[in-house]
């Protein structure tokens, strides 16, 4: 079944129902919304300080993981695949042991959102380091994480929801 809210499926009818109601008052509501919500986009730019975010971010909640090898914006993930960021695993054969590698690439649209944003898909790369499926574990240390991971989530994806029926980023004009 294809739905007008691809990003919000997941969610009870009601939920979307309120959404549709909310866009039904104009183009702007929405963004009226997050905007008064999020009103700046975050101050990371560069793939530098994404991965000293995400080191940060690692070192306080997860110390015992693996070390995260590499940290970028991806301009490549294309959010319609519904891929907000990605985490991967090299492996490779050193000597006589296997070592692997981890990556962590966010999409590029997320280069101009609100911090909020960011650190919930942070978050949740990050406990692909731990835990592999979005499983009730996976979720509970992302809450553990960040507790307004949930609220954080919804709120990206009804921006998502924003982008894909009125093309217009809500942050792109604030270059910090």
């Amino acid at each position: 079944m294809h739905s007008d809210l691809p990003y919000l499926q997941a969610y009870p009818g009601t939920v979307q129902d309120q959404v549709r109601s909310l866009m039904g008052q104009g183009k702007a509501a929405l963004a009226t919304l997050l905007q008064r919500k999020y009103p700046q986009a975050h101050s990371v730019r560069t793939d530098k300080a994404l991965y000293q975010y995400t080191t940060a971010l690692k070192t306080s909640h997860l110390r015992n993981a693996d070390a995260v090898n590499k940290v970028v914006f991806d301009s490549k993930i294309h959010v319609v695949r519904h891929a907000l960021g990605l985490h991967t695993t090299v492996s490779r054969v050193q000597g006589n042991r296997l070592a692997a590698k981890h990556e962590i690439r966010i999409a590029a649209l997320f280069k101009q959102a609100p911090e909020a944003f960011l650190r919930m898909i942070v978050v949740h790369e990050l406990a692909h380091l731990r835990e592999r499926e979005h499983n009730k574990a996976f979720y509970q240390l992302c809450e553990y994480m960040e507790p307004a991971y949930h609220q954080y989530e919804f709120d990206l994806r009804l921006y998502l929801t924003h982008l894909e029926h009125s093309g217009e980023r809500l942050w792109d004009a604030q270059e910090l």
